[in-house]
Parts: C-alpha cells; sequence; structure tokens
C-alpha cells in the first residue's frame, strides 16, 4: 500500500530484517512510490513544499523526485569537464601526445583515448579475437587485441551511432553521459531509502567528485556499468529478483568486474531463498541467470581463439593484469609513500592521489557501516575493493577501479545528511572544481587511465 509523505516522514528505524539483502517493501511497490521504513532523521533532509507545483502524473513525480540529485550532479560534472578543458588548453600537452595516447588536434579528443580508443574500434568493426605471440619485451607476451574489453558498450555506441549518424566518439560520449544519469538516480534511490532525500543528491554529487570520475564522461564503460550495478543492488533491496538478476546478467556483458556484482545479487537471493521470505522461484531464478553474461562473453572469446583461458591469457599477456592477492598493490604503495618511482607504470600525481584514496578508504567504510545498509551493498563494495586491489594493475588507476564502488558515497552521505545546504555548498564548490584536475587532467595526462 503506498504511504503518504507524512506517513514517511513519521516512520521510525528500519525493521531488524532490513540488515540483510531481501530486506524492504514488498515487490509491488512502484520505483517512483515513497518507500517505507525510511529512518527517523531523514526527514530533517526533505526539501519543503514538495507537494507545491508537482507535475501531474508519474512521469512528473519521477522528475520531481530525481531531477534534484541529476540536476546537482549534472552542475559539478560541467564544472569539473571545464576545469578538466582549460588545463589541457593552457598546457598544450596533449597537441605533443599520440592520438588515442593522451593526444589530440582539440582538447576534448582526449576523453577518447586509452580505453576508449579500443571501443571506438570495437563499435566500428567488431571483434577479431585472436592471441598473437609478441617477443622481445619483458612483461608482454601478446600483442593487444580488442576481446579484452567487454562487447556491451561498444553495442550501445554503434547503436547510438545508427540512430543519430554519431561517429563512435560522439556516440561513446553520449552512451557514457547517459549512462551516468541513470547511474546517478540509481546512486540517489538507495541512498535516500537509507538517509533521505538530501542524503541522496549528496550522494549523487558525491559520486561526481570522486577520484577517478573522469571517465564519467568519457569513452569509457564505467559510468555504463555502475547504472547497472546501482539498479540491480536497489532492485534486490525492493525484492525486484527478476530484474535484480536480469540486470547483473546484463553487467556481466560489459566488464570482468561484474563478478562482483554476480556475487553480490546471488548471495542476496540465497539469503532470501533460504529465510523463504520471497518464496522460492524469484530468488533462485535471479541466482540462475545472474553469471551468464560474464561466462558467455568469455567463453565465446575462448572458443574464438581455440584456447579456453584464452581472455585471462590475453590480459595478463599482453595488458600484464593478472591476479596476485594484492602483491603488487601493497608493494607499489610501500615504494610510493617511500619516493621510489622505479616500478611499473609509475605515474606520481595519479600514484598519489591512489594514496591519498586508499588512506581515506577505512574511514569511508566505517561511514558506510553507520549507515546499516543490506547485505547487498556490502557484499558488493567488499568485493568491488577486493577486486581493485588484489590484481596487478596501473596503481595510478585504482581510483578508476574504486569509482564502482558506489555505497562508499552513499556512507559519507549519510554522514552529511544533517549538514545545513548552504554548508553542503560551500564544502562541495571547491572540490567540483578541482575534480577537473584530480579527476580529470592527472587521470588522462598525468597518467594512464
Amino acid at each position: 500500500m503506498r504511504r503518504s509523505r507524512a506517513d514517511h516522514e513519521r516512520g521510525g528505524e528500519y525493521p531488524e530484517q532490513m540488515s540483510t539483502a531481501s530486506s524492504t517493501e514488498s515487490s509491488s511497490t512502484e520505483p517512483g512510490s515513497t518507500e517505507p521504513g525510511a529512518p527517523a532523521a531523514a526527514t530533517t533532509a526533505e526539501p519543503s513544499g514538495t507537494g507545491a507545483g508537482r507535475a501531474p502524473g508519474r512521469f512528473g513525480a519521477l522528475v520531481d523526485r530525481f531531477a534534484p540529485a541529476l540536476g546537482a550532479y549534472a552542475v559539478v560534472k560541467a564544472t569539473g569537464l571545464t576545469v578538466f578543458l582549460l588545463l589541457l588548453s593552457h598546457t598544450g600537452d596533449y597537441l605533443k601526445k599520440q592520438p588515442g595516447r593522451g593526444g589530440g588536434a582539440n582538447p576534448w579528443d582526449v576523453l577518447g583515448t586509452w580505453d576508449g580508443v579500443w571501443y571506438q574500434r570495437i563499435a566500428e568493426n567488431g571483434y577479431d579475437p585472436q592471441l598473437i605471440p609478441l617477443r622481445g619485451f619483458p612483461l608482454a607476451t601478446y600483442y593487444e587485441n580488442s576481446a579484452a574489453f567487454f562487447p556491451l558498450y561498444p553495442w550501445l555506441m554503434r547503436l547510438v551511432g545508427a540512430v543519430t549518424g554519431l561517429g563512435p566518439y560522439g556516440s561513446g560520449i553520449v552512451v557514457s553521459v547517459l549512462a551516468s544519469l541513470v547511474a546517478v538516480a540509481g546512486i540517489f534511490a538507495i541512498a535516500e531509502r537509507l538517509g533521505g532525500f538530501r542524503a541522496g543528491v549528496t550522494a549523487a554529487v558525491i559520486w561526481g567528485l570522486f577520484p577517478g570520475s573522469g571517465v564519467e564522461w568519457a569513452v569509457y564503460s564505467d559510468s555504463l556499468f555502475v547504472a547497472l550495478s546501482a539498479w540491480a543492488c536497489y532492485c534486490v533491496m525492493t525484492r525486484r529478483w527478476l530484474t535484480a538478476g536480469l540486470l547483473a546478467l546484463v553487467a556481466g556483458l560489459n566488464r570482468p568486474t561484474a563478478a562482483a556484482l554476480i556475487a553480490a545479487v546471488s548471495i542476496a537471493a540465497l539469503v532470501a531463498l533460504v529465510r523463504r521470505t520471497d518464496g522460492v522461484a524469484r530468488p533462485l531464478t535471479a541466482m540462475l541467470i545472474t553469471p551468464w553474461g560474464l561466462i558467455g562473453y568469455v567463453a565465446w572469446v575462448g572458443w574464438r581463439m581455440g584456447d579456453w583461458g584464452g581472455y585471462f591469457k590475453l590480459q595478463r599477456g599482453a595488458w600484464n593484469r593478472y591476479f596476485d592477492g594484492g602483491a603488487s598493490t601493497l608493494r607499489t604503495f610501500m615504494d610510493v609513500i617511500t619516493g621510489h618511482w622505479d616500478f611499473w607504470q609509475s605515474n606520481p600525481v595519479p600514484d598519489l592521489i591512489a594514496i591519498a584514496l586508499l588512506i581515506a578508504l577505512p574511514g569511508l567504510l566505517v561511514l558506510l557501516w553507520r549507515a546499516r545498509p543490506p547485505l547487498v551493498l556490502w557484499v558488493y563494495t567488499a568485493l568491488t575493493i577486493a577486486t581493485a586491489l588484489s590484481s596487478n594493475q596501473i596503481f595510478g588507476n585504482i581510483s578508476r577501479y574504486l569509482l564502482p564502488a558506489f555505497p562508499l558515497c552513499i556512507g559519507l552521505a549519510f554522514a552529511l545528511r544533517k549538514v545545513r545546504l548552504s554548508s553542503l555548498v560551500g564544502l562541495f564548490a571547491m572540490p567540483a572544481i578541482a575534480a577537473g584536475w584530480y579527476a580529470g587532467y592527472a587521470l588522462f595526462e598525468l597518467g594512464i587511465p
């Protein structure tokens, strides 16, 4: 049954089962409705006069609900992007770099470099998975191949290009920007559920300022992945098991790190199945369908290569990416803090930003714990962090690899939900400007995203 806003504001603490993956209202609740169980503290964050001037109908209700978060996010992203482009124009270094490697004819071309080049090639030409031996390089045994990049994002680029007539670069930017807005809506919905309206808007802004957020509006697949992950977690929280399972399946076609989301949805479904809170069919079906996007693509690459382990051989042999239990992360951490810059892919500024984020990480986890998130968010966050830190990789990219861990933003937003609006604006003003440097310029021009 739909509750009025007054009832929502009088709501007490979450029932005890809200700490589990299956904690929520019945699956019949509509996405645009006011959910029950919001903490009483959220009432201080509700905007005044919410009912006045509301556009009629379901669409108007959705606009009324999500527009503040989307608008605030767009402002901080536009500010950061402007600063990023101004820095590029100021130095002109992009003119001295190779196209595709931080260079281009125009400042905005930088947003389509590095991984963006591969996605554009796939959108134009498709895949040709191969393992071609490479000799004479100590850290590379195979030539780079586009099969290392998952297909969902370039598929959408090709679709947008066919509809709009845009080229691969323009299509990639359109997909990323739209996906980032969907991601922000999902982050807002989850944070609003845990801490109220103010927490939801604040979480959206924090995700737009997060180190590594420079790829959100670039030809990168990160925004699309976070959009799928956030809404999959929200669907688990609201017991929409089939939708959550399908979103996890589709996310498996976008990035290999979807393994964290697949595990989170599956474990949440298993808990619901054991407790019989939602019957058997829906959580069981969600568990069964989640992994097949990821498994299917890796298997297809292996089949095309004639080697079932081909995808992993390509990742290790061409990009030097492989699981090492966190040994390289720890070793590089010690090298950076002691001033040794002779490790593989040393990029001092992004490396120091990664150090700052790692130092802040325990505090962000404590803030998330204080928000009392459901199990699905805990599992997803823990596995995302573990995946980012337990693999051999470019150390300076940790800020980008942790960008999908959006619940960290929710924990911080929960802690700030009672701060006055004027104070929040002042608090985020400088990071909105600085993000153009630490999340944009440092990532694309001083490092390798």
